[in-house]
Order: structure tokens, then sequence, then C-alpha cells
């Protein structure tokens, strides 16, 4: 049976030691949505919110919330992410937006926190940017889609 990696034999919290494994390239991919008025749909498309333009933002926020990963969580590893991009999609049924977030590392951990913590913070941006206009919406459905991992070359 698998045990929690974030627990040590008293059950105490602790942060993993990964001193002993190797380095490889990693990377992430989280999904997430907020539900929304299509109005209010309208009026980020339209850049008429009041606090600016809101996807700009987020993609921002996002992205520094990636960075800033090992500071948010108690037991993340402070990572020196070398990539993150956060997208937005606006399905058809125009009742949402779709954020995706992928961070890519070299390192000895993965990097799937941190694109989870893109995705949400985006979400979380567009949630404080539009509240005035929607009293509706809903961070929904954050999820790890994929990670992934390959040997440095070189190394």
């Amino acid at each position: 049976m698998k045990r929690l990696t974030h627990v040590d034999a008293d059950g105490e919290a602790r942060m993993v030691d990964v001193s002993a494994k190797p380095m490889q390239l990693r990377e992430s991919v989280a999904r997430g949505e907020i539900r929304l008025q299509k109005e209010t749909l309208k009026l980020i498309e339209a850049h008429s919110i009041a606090k600016g333009n809101v996807l700009a933002t987020a993609r921002v926020a996002g992205i520094q919330a990636a960075k800033k990963c090992g500071e948010l969580i108690p037991l993340c590893h402070p990572l020196p992410i070398t990539h993150c991009e956060v997208t937005f999609e606006i399905p058809t049924s125009r009742d949402r937006i779709v954020i995706t977030a992928s961070a890519r590392i070299a390192a000895q951990t993965g990097v799937e926190m941190e694109a989870l913590t893109a995705v949400s913070v985006a979400a979380l941006t567009i949630y404080d940017m539009c509240k005035a206009v929607d009293k509706k919406m809903r961070i929904a459905d954050i999820t790890l889609v994929s990670k992934t991992k390959s040997s440095v070359k070189g190394r």
C-alpha cells in the first residue's frame, strides 16, 4: 500500500527530501474553469470591466502564482520554473472560461502544484475582477491533466 509522502513515520507533516532524485525535464498541465453569465463574458471581451483587461490580468496573476507556489503551499519545494503559460478558451456555450496552465522545469521534483496554482489564481483573478457585475460565478473542475518527465540531455 502506498503511503503519503508528506507524512513521516510519526504522522507529522514533513517536506519530502528530493536530493537523491535525478535531475529531469518535467512538465505539468492543469485545467479548470470559471462559470459565468453570458453578459459577463460580453463585458470581458469588450474590455468593459471597470478593473481593466480581465484575461491579461488573470494570465499574469496565474504565472506569478506559479512562480510563488513554494511560498503559498507549506510543503512545496520552492522551484525556479523555466516556463509557465496560461491560456483561456471560451466554448461555444459561452457560459464559462476554460483556463489551462502549463509549467516546465529541469529539476528533481515535479511542477504539478505550480500548474494547478496558476489555474486557481487565474480563476480567482477573473472572479475578483468581475464580482461587481456577476454574483453567480463559480470556479470548478480544477484538475491535473498531465505530468511528464524525461532525462536531461547532456547529463
